[in-house]
């Protein structure tokens, strides 16, 4: 999994009914885009670490 600063992290919910979770990488902390990622999430104010599992999807951020 590569990133870059500005794309999405959709990481899908565990528990049926519930929606994913959203957020925008705003610092890529590992080498060449790979994990672990600094993520703002759509329903949190804070920053979060974020080593990202096999439920979870970057999508690329357009120009």
């Amino acid at each position: 999994m590569y990133a870059s600063e500005g794309d999405s992290l959709v990481v899908a919910s565990r528990r049926v009914g519930r929606a994913a979770r959203i957020g925008r990488i705003v610092e890529v902390l590992g080498t060449r885009g790979s994990p672990p990622y600094r993520v703002q999430w759509s329903d949190d104010p804070l920053p979060h670490i974020v080593v990202p599992g096999s439920d979870a999807v970057i999508h690329q951020a357009r120009d």
